[in-house]
C-alpha cells in the first residue's frame, strides 16, 4: 500500500524479498523534487540535519543501521535514495546490476574525473533545503563509496559545515583521480580556509576502489584541511554480505559493511568519531558557525 507523507504526496514503499531486508519503517519517506528529478528521501530524527548518501548498491541494512546511530545521536538523518532497491540486502547479482546501469548514468561520473556527477546539484538543494527544516549553524554530509566525494562538492551549498568521505571510489578508472573540477576543488578549499572546517575521510589499506593515491591527492589539494584516517584491513568484518564478499572483495565499507560493532574494534571507533565530528561541529553554540552568505537560494521546486 502507498504511504502518504506529510506533504501530501503519495510515495510507494520498496518491496521486501526476504527477512534480511530492511523496511525501513522507522523512517519518514518522502518525494522531494529538485531540476525536475523527483527521489524519495527517508527522514528520521530530531536536531541539526545530516544527509547520509548510501554506497553501493544502495540503502542497505548496514547503512540504514548507521544513518540509525546518526539520528540517535541527536540528529536529524535525510536519506535519499540515488540508486538501488531501498532496504535490500546486498545480494552479489543483484548489486552488480545496480552499479552496471550506476556506471553508465547521465547522474554519475563514474569514470574520468576532473568534474562533479550532475547529481550533485540535487543533492546540494538538499543540503538547503534540510537546512531550512531543521535550522541550526548547518548540515552535515557523510558520502561512501561511489557517493564519498559528494560530500565535498556539496560545500559549495553555504549551509554544509561538516563534510565526511567515506571510502570515496570515484573516478572508478583512475586511482588518483577526483571527481571534482579543479575549479571547484580550489573553491572548496577557498571555503574551508575561510571558515575553519575541515573534511573527515576514511578508507582501508589495501583498498582498490578507494587508494592512497587518492588520499594523496586530497591531501596535495586541502592540505591541512584534509583529515584522513587509514585503518587496518585487518580491522574490517571477514564476513559481510554477499556483494560486498564477492563483488567488492576488499575491506572497503569502514561504516557499513565491514564494520565490526563490538568495543574495541577500529571500525566501531571510527564510526563514533564520525558521529562526535558531526555533533560537534552542527552544535548551536548561539550564534554558531554558520558560513558568511549562509542565505540557501531556492531555484527549484520541493516536495
Amino acid at each position: 500500500m502507498p504511504a502518504c507523507d506529510r506533504h501530501g504526496v503519495d510515495v510507494q514503499q520498496p518491496s521486501f524479498d526476504n527477512d534480511r531486508d530492511d523496511r525501513l519503517d522507522d523512517f519518514h519517506c518522502r518525494t522531494v523534487t529538485f531540476h525536475g528529478a523527483a527521489r524519495a528521501v527517508y527522514v528520521s530524527g530530531t536536531g541539526p540535519a545530516v544527509i547520509v548518501m548510501a554506497e553501493m548498491p544502495g540503502i542497505s541494512p548496514d547503512v540504514a543501521r548507521f544513518a540509525r546511530w546518526v539520528r540517535d545521536a541527536g540528529l536529524t538523518v535525510y536519506m535519499p535514495s540515488l540508486f538501488g532497491r531501498d532496504g535490500a540486502y546486498p545480494e552479489a547479482e543483484a548489486g552488480r546490476a545496480v552499479f552496471k546501469r550506476a556506471c553508465v548514468s547521465a547522474e554519475f561520473r563514474a569514470f574520468g574525473g576532473g568534474a562533479e556527477s550532475p547529481v550533485a546539484d540535487w543533492l546540494r538543494a538538499l543540503a538547503a533545503l534540510a537546512h531550512r527544516e531543521c535550522g541550526g549553524p548547518g548540515v552535515g554530509a557523510v558520502g561512501m563509496c561511489f557517493t564519498g566525494n559528494f560530500a565535498l562538492t556539496m560545500m559549495l551549498e553555504p549551509s554544509m559545515l561538516a563534510p565526511v568521505l567515506c571510502q570515496p571510489s570515484l573516478p572508478l578508472d583512475n586511482p588518483a583521480g577526483l571527481e571534482i573540477s579543479p575549479e571547484d576543488l580550489a573553491s572548496v578549499r577557498e571555503v574551508l580556509d575561510r571558515e575553519n572546517l575541515v573534511v573527515r575521510a576514511y578508507r582501508f589499506e589495501g583498498d582498490r576502489f578507494c587508494t592512497a593515491a587518492r588520499f594523496a591527492a586530497y591531501a596535495d589539494a586541502l592540505g591541512p584541511r584534509f583529515e584522513p584516517r587509514v585503518l587496518s584491513a585487518a580491522a574490517a568484518n571477514p564476513a559481510p554480505p554477499p556483494f560486498f564478499e564477492q563483488f567488492v572483495g576488499c575491506a572497503h565499507s569502514v561504516v557499513t559493511a565491514h564494520l565490526i560493532d563490538a568495543e574495541g574494534e577500529p571500525t566501531a571507533a571510527v564510526r563514533d568519531e564520525i558521529i562526535a565530528f558531526l555533533i560537534e561541529t552542527l552544535a548551536d553554540k548561539g550564534a554558531g558557525p554558520q558560513r558568511s552568505g549562509d542565505v540557501a537560494q531556492e531555484n527549484s521546486n520541493h516536495d
